[in-house]
């Protein structure tokens, strides 16, 4: 009796001690994003740069991080099917033709719509270039973004220019109304403008979360839950997301991998148009301009990777990418060089969790890059123009070459897929 109550009660030892000994992943990303605010509240009262925490930032951060956002979205629902979509910036650019063309006419809601289609149909392309055709991912995708900045070109050239006299920008566009939560944005403000340490940081972001709120922002936000639950909580993306780990597998047991690898990228390249609507319909652009994307779906694809192709990892990915865009228009010379102050801090405190793990060789790594990182803002007062207009394309990379060691990418991802095949 005794040996047996001993065996029984052995794995639920076990899963305490797993459970105790381990904080979920849930609370690590919370600890990680308490532990960079606290560092960005410091840096700002340190170096007397409020912007880093100000609402007009985080406004400019949400408007700019909407279109990755959205792109990521897009690159999720693409590759766990199992199709890579390198093209996102070329549906991006559909979209924001199409968003401009349709919104001109009709309105910001027909803009919205036609951005969708428009994307779709890049989205179509690619997957029967991929899918049907069996092409390489990478080489179907450069194609749509060649082919979606074309066919922009031309067509604004053709529509267009009659109008704006300038083939390379549309018209005017009409865009979505706002919206402001009050008096909790005015309560905020005032608890700004105290400029106390962590409280006023604390308002600043949440006054610019709540402030000036377009309905394609809260579409874009509500779709990161939307898309969980279809791929995570649904039979249907349960046979989607089985096409990207194995449709070998999937095929075997009745599920169309063809049709399921079709209606991802559709849907891929959809997400991907109403990114780039946003750079159309929401407030601070005036309509369509040749090269707006500025490569938003590259950084989107690398959000997405961020993170670890979920949909809240990579709501992550896009809120940091918009941020650092969003801090370098907004003085971005002196902005972005108080960033050094807050990355020095970030990584001391890399430095002593790595020493806590015993890790010499990462906390020595992350030490160097702590001295190094803090010698350029201490022997500099400003960064050049040149440097901080590439801020999110600089971020994206040391995001990427950090997190990749955490990585896990659908099994299935970018393999060419024949039915009948092994």
């Amino acid at each position: 009796m005794t040996a047996v109550a001993t065996k029984s009660s052995a794995p639920a030892d076990r899963k305490a001690g797993a459970l105790g000994g381990r904080m979920p992943s849930w609370a690590r990303v919370l600890l990680w994003v308490a532990v960079g605010f606290l560092a960005v509240s410091i840096t700002s009262y340190q170096t007397g740069v409020p912007q880093l925490t100000s609402s007009g930032t985080v406004q400019a951060a949400v408007r700019l991080g909407i279109p990755i956002l959205l792109a990521a979205l897009g690159g999720l629902w693409a590759e766990r099917a199992g199709v890579i979509n390198i093209g996102l910036e070329g549906m991006m650019i559909l979209g924001t033709w199409g968003g401009a063309w349709a919104g001109y006419q009709w309105g910001p809601l027909a803009g919205l719509v036609a951005a969708a289609v428009f994307g779709a149909l890049g989205g179509l392309v690619h997957a029967v270039a991929t899918v049907t055709f069996g092409v390489n991912h990478i080489v179907s995708g450069v194609a749509i973004n060649l082919l979606g900045a074309g066919t922009a070109k031309y067509l604004s050239t053709l529509l267009f220019e009659p109008i704006s006299r300038n083939p390379r920008e549309s018209p005017p566009v009409p865009k979505f109304d706002t919206y402001s939560a009050q008096p909790l944005g005015t309560w905020l403000q005032q608890l700004e403008d105290l400029q106390r340490v962590g409280i006023s940081d604390l308002a600043g972001i949440l006054g610019g979360l709540v402030t000036e709120v377009s309905p394609l922002t809260m579409l874009a936000y509500l779709l990161v839950p939307v898309s969980y639950l279809v791929l995570w909580r649904s039979p249907f993306g349960l046979r989607l997301r089985s096409c990207g780990e194995n449709p070998v597998a999937a095929e075997s047991l009745g599920v169309n991998v063809y049709r399921y690898k079709y209606i991802a990228v559709i849907i891929s390249g959809a997400l991907a148009g109403i990114g780039g609507a946003a750079l159309i319909l929401n407030p601070g652009q005036a309509g369509y301009l040749e090269g707006q994307t500025n490569n938003r779906g590259y950084i989107g694809l690398a959000a997405m990777i961020f993170g670890n192709w979920r949909p809240s990892g990579l709501l992550g990915g896009a809120a940091l990418f918009g941020y650092a865009d969003g801090l370098q228009l907004r003085s971005g010379e002196t902005s972005v060089h108080a960033l050094l102050y807050a990355a020095t801090l970030l990584l001391v405190v890399v430095v002593a969790v790595q020493l806590w793990r015993r890790m010499w060789f990462g906390a020595g790594v992350a030490l160097v890059f702590a001295a190094v990182t803090y010698a350029v803002y201490w022997f500099t007062d400003e960064l050049p123009d040149e440097l901080t207009a590439y801020t999110p394309h600089l971020v994206t990379l040391v995001i990427l070459a950090a997190a990749s060691q955490r990585l896990r990418p659908p099994a299935a991802d970018g393999l060419q897929y024949r039915r009948g095949e092994d």
